[in-house]
């Protein structure tokens, strides 16, 4: 008897060791877009690496999916109705580093592009984003454009605050500088930064910071038939963009902040009258509306058609989505929060973490730790540049 329960120990600690052994095989070094690609999880997801699989979050969602994909539950959900929603920023991709892809990328177009002329009004607002997210001085501000008339003592001028409105703001200043770009040069130019390092981080390109657990969980929805929407706040094209390649997300299946479009010889032609010719190319135009709070519900009733059951999101700019999911739904249907609660591996916010856990436990969302329920972000060879 002894001898048994010898060789089962043994057996026991060498399934361990080949389990970890597979897990640590498995990982990623450092994430291109095409091993982010590659990551594929099957209906059953027994085959997940970069969770903690005994995370409350994980144990729901995997429970939940078994649940609504079995025809002899109560709760199945029928293929068609099995639609799930994602916010990008914050949720599917880095949004510390250390500021979101989308501004990052206006500013380099606003202060660092010697191709680009700004207006004074342009760089003025440009330069106080800049100081607002890497909280500095301006130095020599233009009068009237909401900064301090004198310095802080540093022979710096801070701003007294960013604008209240600034989620519209500065959509519309991004959305401006990029006005009369052609679609297809507007995405070489974003491939470009995409190449970029992501500030703050090291072996990381601001393109490939992907959050390698959340590219698991689409693979892991759309083996089990769930069709994938991506909800963000960030510019539709952009987000297309970054998406492209590294997501199992469909091109069509994104929506987010949109500009109007025109051809290039329209001018200032009605649309119902200018007819595309062969000499036209799509130009960008001037900014609509920022795809957030109740507008995330707006555009996934206009653009979808049909009430989610899985919604992930980041922050309050996704509240209304979580809210418009979980209620009143014909189906049952979870909301899972992230919260950026991570600061050895990643560029954390404790206190945005702290009040989006709040914010789920009062409305019976599910939070998702990125410090305890994420096994690995981004790859081992990943690290914050200050660690």
């Amino acid at each position: 008897m002894k001898h048994l329960q010898i060789c089962i120990a043994v057996f026991l600690v060498l399934s361990l060791c080949a389990c970890a052994t597979t897990r640590r095989s498995a990982d990623i070094d450092v994430p291109t877009r095409a091993k982010l690609a590659q990551i594929s999880v099957n209906a059953q997801g027994n085959n997940f690496h970069y969770w903690n699989q005994t995370a409350p979050s994980f144990q729901k969602l995997t429970a939940y999916v078994k649940e609504v994909t079995d025809p002899a539950n109560p709760h199945f959900i029928p293929v068609e109705d099995r639609i799930a929603v994602f916010d990008l920023d914050g949720t599917l991709i880095c949004e510390t580093t250390p500021s979101y892809f989308e501004w990052m990328l206006y500013l380099e177009r606003a202060l660092n592009d010697p191709t680009y002329k700004p207006t004074p009004k342009e760089k003025e607002y440009a330069r106080m984003v800049k100081a607002g997210i890497y909280h500095i001085g301006i130095p020599n501000p233009v009068a009237g454009t909401g900064l301090e008339s004198s310095p802080n003592g540093t022979g710096l001028t801070a701003p007294k605050s960013l604008p209240k409105d600034l989620s519209r703001e500065e959509a519309r200043a991004q959305e401006a500088v990029f006005a009369g770009m052609s679609v297809a040069d507007y995405d070489a130019y974003v491939k470009r930064f995409m190449q970029t390092p992501a500030e703050g981080m090291t072996n990381l390109l601001r393109g490939d910071s992907f959050y390698l657990p959340m590219v698991e969980v689409l693979s892991f929805l759309s083996a089990n038939r769930f069709k994938l929407f991506i909800v963000s706040g960030s510019d539709r094209q952009t987000v297309r963009i970054l998406v492209d390649g590294a997501l199992p997300v469909d091109s069509d299946n994104i929506i987010g902040t949109d500009v109007r479009e025109f051809a290039s010889h329209q001018g200032t032609t009605d649309g119902l009258i200018y007819r595309y010719s062969g000499e036209d190319v799509i130009l960008r135009g001037e900014f609509i509306e920022k795809n957030l709070q109740m507008n995330k519900v707006s555009s996934i009733v206009r653009e979808i058609g049909k009430q989610p059951v899985l919604a992930f999101g980041n922050s309050s700019g996704d509240y209304s989505m979580f809210s418009y999911t979980v209620t009143n739904n014909r189906h049952k249907a979870l909301a899972f929060a992230i919260l950026c609660d991570d600061t050895e591996r990643e560029l954390g916010n404790p206190g945005k973490a702290g009040k989006v856990r709040a914010a789920c436990e009062a409305n019976g969302w599910i939070p998702i730790s990125m410090k305890n329920d994420f096994r690995l972000i981004y790859g081992r060879n990943v690290t914050r540049a200050d660690k």
